[in-house]
């Protein structure tokens, strides 16, 4: 039988970590920058979450989150790290803030790589539907897009200002389609629910405090896709020279390597 320390450890801290991590690295930084001044500028990585949601509109750098209501823990620790990047850069701090968007691509498959994982899931029957109902809307960019940004960022980035290392705005449902048309392969014939996928998120939570093994979706991330997040990254490519690949071009790479680390098959 467990004890409320064990909880506790299950629940609490997770969350903990994610605000020590987040706010807690990012505000050891600022100290150690002051007291060495040879640091001549700071590349600070926040995330698309920091910005908000935008339910309707695609935002830019302008945007601030409201900062009232948080889909995750996550969301809302990027969000109280921002504000504290930003008093920095008020404070002339040499800071230059990035913001990627939904990550895809090569790489190990841990919770950040959210469309790999979803898409092994699809090619091997147990996702058979699409994902709610297509409302939702993210800014998809290749994971060697976005280290080229920040690279970027450090060469030609103006210190205090914002940048958006996103890309094309899609829904899952399209994605799925696209992957479907680039592997020659049947699209999905129905839509599962998201209070459904958010039932299945609680479950798999649950097993996974169990287990120690990362569920696939969690419930909060079924909150995120009841929401769209919808970026312009036109002043990265102004500023920066960012040139995001298209998502036909890199979903294509993905799925290669995919199929090469025989994760999928098509």
């Amino acid at each position: 039988m467990h004890n409320k320390s064990d909880w506790f450890k299950k629940i609490c801290v997770p969350y903990c970590a994610v605000l020590q991590v987040n706010v807690g690295g990012l505000e050891n930084v600022l100290k150690a920058v002051k007291r060495t001044p040879t640091v001549k500028k700071i590349i600070y990585t926040s995330s698309f979450f920091a910005i908000g949601p935008t339910d309707g509109y695609v935002a830019d750098e302008t945007q601030m989150h409201r900062g009232k209501e948080f889909c995750t823990e996550y969301e809302k620790s990027k969000f109280l790290a921002d504000r504290i990047a930003l008093q920095a850069a008020a404070d002339k701090v040499p800071i230059t803030i990035v913001y990627p968007g939904v990550l895809y691509g090569p790489g190990k498959l841990t919770t950040g790589n959210l469309v790999s994982r979803i898409l092994i899931e699809r090619f091997n029957g147990r996702l058979p539907g699409y994902i709610g109902d297509g409302y939702d809307r993210e800014s998809f960019c290749h994971v060697d897009d976005v280290v080229n940004g920040h690279i970027a960022a450090m060469e030609k980035g103006r210190v205090g200002q914002r940048y958006l290392l996103t890309g094309e705005n899609m829904s899952f449902v399209l994605i799925f389609n696209m992957v479907a048309n680039i592997t020659n392969t049947r699209a999905p014939m129905f839509h599962v629910p998201l209070w459904l996928i958010e039932a299945y998120g609680w479950i798999s939570v649950f097993v996974s405090r169990i287990t120690g093994k990362l569920p696939l979706i969690s419930y909060p991330t079924v909150r995120v896709l009841r929401h769209q997040w919808a970026y312009s990254c036109d002043k990265a490519k102004m500023e920066l020279g960012y040139t995001p690949r298209n998502l036909t071009e890199g979903l294509s790479e993905m799925l290669l390597w995919l199929k090469e680390e025989k994760l999928i098959k098509f």
